[in-house]
């Protein structure tokens, strides 16, 4: 199990009991007393939990973040490829294009030819990194406070600078996605950005894939009305998909 999926399980525990306990979740984890210290330790600093004297109780109801190296890690992997790969044929060449802050949009960021020409501005320094030597890029990195767990910028800045452009496409992650709810992310900050990078494109195609459809998290951002494309893969549900196409939004499944 990898770490952001047990601190969730941590976090449902503590809840449904009010409270846990290190030894206890070190044997039923068969990880070490050290290894759930440092789970609770990340859970506490996302204010999900409160921790006491040898365990922790929960604090809230917000969701847990796994940063953004956990989350290319942990599963999904071959899933997020074909997603990355697809959105290649959305590419516009000579066009312009914004990169949100994701791991699948980062895979696309790695995909993209060496012989293609474009315009990208991006909010995500993973990105930005992955395309600073690319020869045909154009890029133009989107400054502000940089959140640790996803190394995007946020706040004013990156704001300004995305009211300032209208770019062809923009390639939008989310942490989580129904038809009636829209578009979600822990984040309050992100959001906002998020929603402004929306606001700078032409046409919005979301990389999601189907682990992350009937999740809601904290912060809304956005709704199937503002989303030309879904691309996704096949393990999405096909009520999902039809409530999703009545929405208005195209549904490609890879």
């Amino acid at each position: 199990m990898y770490a952001p999926e047990r601190r969730q399980e941590i976090l449902r525990l503590a809840r449904a009991a009010g409270s846990v306990d290190v030894v206890a979740l070190a044997d039923r984890f068969q990880v070490t007393s050290e290894t759930v210290r440092r789970d609770l330790k990340a859970l506490d600093r996302s204010g999900l939990v409160r921790r006491v004297h040898g365990g922790a109780i929960p604090a809230g109801r917000l969701d847990f973040e796994p940063d953004l190296g956990e989350r290319g890690a942990a599963g999904a992997a071959d899933e997020k490829d074909r997603i990355a790969l697809a959105a290649l044929a959305e590419l516009p060449d000579g066009g312009s294009v914004v990169l949100d802050a994701g791991s699948t949009v980062a895979r696309l960021a790695a995909a993209i030819p060496v012989e293609i020409a474009l315009t990208v501005v991006t909010h995500a320094l993973p990105v930005a990194a992955r395309l600073s030597a690319h020869t045909g890029i154009d890029l133009h990195l989107v400054g502000g406070r940089v959140r640790h767990g996803t190394r995007a910028a946020v706040d004013a800045w990156a704001l300004r600078a995305y009211a300032e452009i209208r770019a062809d496409v923009l390639f939008l992650a989310a942490n989580g996605f129904t038809a009636g709810g829209g578009l979600t992310t822990p984040d309050l900050a992100e959001a906002a950005v998020k929603r402004a990078a929306m606001g700078a494109a032409r046409r919005v195609v979301l990389l999601a894939d189907s682990a992350k459809a009937g999740q809601e998290h904290f912060a809304r951002f956005g709704s199937f009305a503002d989303v030309h494309l879904l691309i996704t893969d096949t393990g999405l549900a096909p009520a999902d998909k039809a409530a999703i196409e009545a929405a208005g939004t195209e549904v490609e499944l890879v």
